[in-house]
Order: structure tokens, then C-alpha cells, then sequence
């Protein structure tokens, strides 16, 4: 790597970028949600049982169905999981996580087509699509 004038504007530019994420709507809203989630007495009690209901289920979980009261068991884990989903608080912070994660992905897929439209970026989400991006069906075989 050869460090010059070009490499110190780089840098400059990504700091900026940086700065602007983070004084971002989007960045916002999710640290806002974030902490409102994590200081909600409610959420902390629903991830203790979700937590405890998914340990008992990987106890017996290798045992497939033998294992007695497995049914139950899974459907005990599914439940607490879709009640501490369902949380107004968390379901308010996956929004949040998701518009942050749009906005990553979206950079990332500008920053790749500046360089070259054949640059695949896995953006992370099958339904990202701002462009026509990536190989078309094609690359599979």
C-alpha cells in the first residue's frame, strides 16, 4: 500500500462518511430504540424466559423426537420466542435495526457500482434491490 496524498483523502472521505451515517435519521432512531429496548423490564424478563426455554430445549433437542415431551418443548421456545418478538419495544428496534441495515446496504451497493458495475455486493437481504446488480441467474451453473 503505498501512502500518499490520495490515501489522506480516502480517509478524509471515509471519516466523513462515517459522520454523516451517524448523524443519520436512521442510525438515530435505532440507538434510541436500541436503548429503549435494553431498559425495558419487560424485554429483560421476556429474554430470561425465552433463554431458558431454548435451554431446556437443546438439553433434549439431540434426541430428536425420543426424547420426551420434545413437541412441548419446541412449542414452549416458538412461544416465548414470538411473545418477546412481538413486544412493542422489540418489534420497534427490528424496524429501526432493519432501516439502519437498508442504509448500510444501500452505501455499500453505491460504493461498489462507483468502482465497477460487476462488483457483487451481498447486501444481506434477498429483496434489496436499488439497481440491477449481482449476476443475473446466471452464475449458478
Amino acid at each position: 500500500m503505498i501512502i500518499n496524498e490520495t490515501f489522506f483523502q480516502l480517509e478524509d472521505q471515509n471519516r466523513l462518511l462515517i459522520q454523516t451515517i451517524l448523524a443519520s435519521q436512521s442510525y438515530q432512531n435505532y440507538v434510541l430504540a436500541k436503548k429503549q429496548m435494553d431498559n425495558c423490564p419487560e424485554v429483560v424478563a421476556l429474554r430470561k424466559v425465552f433463554q431458558a426455554e431454548k435451554d431446556k430445549f437443546e438439553r433434549i433437542s439431540s434426541y430428536g423426537e425420543y426424547a420426551p415431551g420434545y413437541r412441548e418443548q419446541q412449542r414452549s421456545v416458538r412461544s416465548s420466542k414470538r411473545t418477546l418478538d412481538l413486544n412493542e419495544k422489540v418489534a420497534a428496534f427490528r424496524v429501526a435495526e432493519t432501516e439502519l441495515q437498508q442504509l448500510l446496504d444501500e452505501v455499500g451497493q453505491r460504493l461498489a457500482q462507483t468502482i465497477s458495475n460487476e462488483i457483487k455486493v451481498d447486501a444481506g437481504n434477498p429483496f434489496f434491490e436499488t439497481g440491477n446488480y449481482g449476476c443475473k441467474g446466471n452464475c449458478h451453473g
